[in-house]
């Protein structure tokens, strides 16, 4: 294990590590169960995207401190925002200014060309449940559970969530999750589909870092292609999910990292890969 590096992320309500490949992004705000605020949010988009340009990051994992994950927005700030600029804006201008919000958060973590795995300690909720929505993959807690939360505030939903929902669990289920707000719990997350694997509360953090790891240490050029090749399958038809495979196969096999994985597997044992 390489020594962790600690990265400046502007505030203290967002930290990151980077430790053997893995870039471990956490939420820390636990007395206000890590809700959004306007020094973590501009953080947490300023972090997404240097993980992303960071040749020395393979794998994103991101948690919360405390109990929780996200609890979204912080809904005791939201009937008196402090910002008087925003105020100010018109509606037009609220809109866009949410949209270009979206797209550098939720919008950019989906996009990661790298792994991405959110760690749920405690409850994911509204936007915050969108956040570990657009990971790759999700780990929850025995005690975490998720709720989409808008209704109960007479809002309909942000951050893509409405989208994320029916990719994962379909039509049906995102309908009712989004109607009624109710909480999900961990058990039965795993059951719709929302998250991947549920392990006992302690055990989280273990867990969680050794399958980014595991990933981290992986062929980066062929995880960015199977990534392509999965997000196209929501969108296109099978010939051109075919085609484009094809496409992205054939310069991987000569990539040195494929040299390298055939020459591990010859010689029994691990695969180093350079990313090249």
């Amino acid at each position: 294990m390489t020594a962790d590096i600690t990265i400046d992320t502007g505030t203290s309500e967002l930290l990151c590590v980077i430790r053997d490949r893995v870039a471990i992004i956490t939420l820390n705000r636990p007395e206000a169960r890590n809700a959004l605020s306007d020094n973590l949010s501009p953080a947490l988009r300023r972090m997404i995207r240097s993980c992303g340009d960071n040749p020395d990051v393979g794998a994103v994992l991101l948690t919360g401190a405390g109990t929780a994950f996200c609890a979204g927005g912080d809904v005791k700030g939201m009937g008196a925002h402090r910002d008087p600029g925003k105020l100010a804006m018109s509606e037009a201008e609220k809109v866009a200014d949410l949209k270009e919000r979206q797209r550098l958060l939720t919008g950019a973590l989906h996009g990661l060309r790298k792994p991405t795995i959110a760690a749920l300690p405690g409850p994911a909720a509204g936007a915050g449940l969108a956040i570990a929505l657009a990971c790759d993959i999700r780990i929850a807690a025995q005690s975490a559970f998720v709720a989409t939360g808008y209704v109960r505030i007479g809002l309909s939903g942000d951050y893509g969530i409405a989208w994320l929902l029916t990719q994962l669990v379909g039509t049906a289920r995102a309908r009712e999750l989004m109607f009624t707000g109710e909480k999900v719990d961990a058990d039965r997350c795993a059951q719709l589909g929302l998250v991947n694997r549920v392990v006992p509360d302690e055990r989280l953090q273990e867990e969680a870092f050794a399958l980014a790891k595991s990933l981290a240490e992986g062929p980066a050029l062929a995880l960015r292609s199977i990534k392509d090749n999965l997000d196209e399958a929501l969108t296109v038809d099978f010939d051109t999910a075919r085609d484009r495979e094809a496409e992205r196969l054939i310069p991987l096999m000569a990539s040195m990292d494929h040299k390298e994985a055939v020459q591990a597997f010859i010689e029994k044992r691990k695969a180093v890969f350079k990313g090249n």
